[in-house]
């Protein structure tokens, strides 16, 4: 531990420049993560909040729900097997205020929702995001492809899907708006196998969330970068201690000659690593959180404790692992050998 501390003041520029590097690095792989952890929100939100358990489309939709159309009989016999099961339906259209002005939404009935319970033919419960845009209740707003006209009945947050806010209206609107009697989906709540029923194929959320246009394109890519990162960082550890390494075979045979366990000398470069890391994690980790602070309203940005920590862990143990494959060099070198090859 002392040896560790005095090379680290010895070469306090050297240390300095891979910690701001380090920081650097891991501040924006938390602000990625966290864009990627907001769009996700932004993208399916409304699919997020509902529990773990398996949803259920027409098989000839070819894994697009928005083409999917649950059998009437076939809806109402597993609706009637499954008390907990809910069949409901998403389509993308537009609502039009008193000025003329057009905003997307995603309209969703359901024949289990707690939130369509309340809701009488000719209301409305939309996103909060609405209401910051002017829209109150009360207020009337035309759907663009028919003439229905809805009252504004209240607002809840963080439903959204496809990156539009949601609008969820009782069944009778739904079917006159898009003209279809029929539902999209069926959800069945827990945690078993799903249970095969003829002409639907089953989905876990997971694999629901791949059918969501966008969704899989926008978190692979965010993904990637995040994980590019990562090993970036490890790369930088290994080529940092192998350089210092280098520089000090002369002082590692001395060491060595004198008793110095080459396990001591793992733990000096281990403990630089740890310093280093964890000094530039919680600088990054503060200024993620201010950044989630100044952040624009209109960016989707959602860094949660629990993907921090993750993260951390991560950079944690690849500067672990580069700092030791780094320092293999030092046990393979005998102290005459490092004693001739080096210079103190």
């Amino acid at each position: 531990m002392n040896i560790a501390w005095k090379e680290m003041k010895r070469n306090k520029i050297r240390f300095l420049i891979l910690g701001s590097i380090i920081f650097l690095v891991s501040l924006l792989t938390f602000i990625i993560s966290g864009l990627a952890n907001g769009l996700s929100q932004d993208n399916a939100s409304l699919i997020t909040d509902l529990p773990d358990g398996h949803f259920y489309m027409d098989e000839d939709a070819e894994e697009t729900f928005a083409f999917s159309r649950i059998d009437t009989n076939v809806q109402q016999e597993i609706l009637n097997k499954n008390k907990n099961a809910s069949a409901f339906s998403i389509q993308m259209s537009f609502l039009i205020d008193d000025s003329g002005n057009r905003r997307s939404a995603a309209f969703v009935t359901s024949s289990g929702s707690p939130l369509l319970s309340g809701i009488e033919s000719g209301e409305v419960i939309l996103d909060r995001s609405l209401e910051e845009e002017g829209i109150k209740v009360g207020d009337t707003l035309t759907v663009a492809q028919s003439d229905r006209t809805l009252v504004v009945k209240d607002f809840v947050d963080q439903k959204k899907y496809s990156h539009a806010p949601a609008a969820y209206v009782h069944r009778e609107d739904y079917q006159d708006i898009f003209r279809t009697e029929e539902m999209q989906l069926l959800f069945i709540p827990g945690s078993d196998l799903p249970t095969e029923f003829d002409g639907l194929r089953s989905f876990s959320k997971k694999e629901f969330f791949e059918t969501i246009p966008s969704y899989s394109a926008e978190q692979m890519s965010l993904n990637m970068m995040v994980w590019f990162l990562i090993i970036i960082s490890g790369m930088l550890f290994a080529i940092f201690f192998y350089m210092m390494n280098v520089q000090k075979i002369g002082l590692y045979g001395i060491l060595k000659a004198i008793g110095v366990k080459t396990s001591t000398l793992f733990k000096m470069i281990w403990t630089q690593m740890l310093v280093i890391t964890i000094s530039a994690l919680i600088a990054a980790i503060v200024c993620s959180r201010l950044f989630t602070v100044l952040a624009p309203d209109g960016m989707p940005f959602r860094l949660t404790p629990d993907a921090t920590i993750q993260l951390s862990l991560v950079f944690l143990m690849i500067g672990f692992i580069g700092a030791t494959l780094s320092g293999i060099q030092i046990k393979k070198v005998g102290p005459l050998q490092a004693i001739q090859q080096g210079e103190v």
